[in-house]
Parts: structure tokens; sequence; C-alpha cells
């Protein structure tokens, strides 16, 4: 019983949820990928040079 008030209690608050809309969902998801890769791509140029470093030592 309690399980199923659970889930009325979830249902009612989805609809009170304010959903983005297309435009905003891929600009967003875009953002998110751009940083990713930005991220990524800067992390890489430290391993490497981490790596040249640790060479360098050795």
């Amino acid at each position: 019983m309690r399980f199923f008030r659970f889930l009325v209690a979830v249902k009612d608050e989805m609809k009170q949820v304010s959903w983005p809309d297309a435009k905003q969902t891929r600009k967003d998801t875009s953002s998110v990928i751009f940083v990713a890769l930005s991220m990524a791509i800067f992390l890489g140029i430290v391993d490497y040079l981490v790596q040249m470093g640790l060479k360098f030592l050795a």
C-alpha cells in the first residue's frame, strides 16, 4: 500500500516539473559535449607532458 502511495506521489510531482523545450535541450547537450571534449583534450595534453617529464628524469 505504501508503494502505491509513493507512485501516486511521483505521478503528481512529475506533473509539476517544468521540462525544457527542444531548443534548450540541444543547447545544454552541446555545452556538455563541448566541455567533455575540452577536458579530454586538456587531460590528454597534461598526461603527455607528465609522461615526457618522467622520461626526461629517468
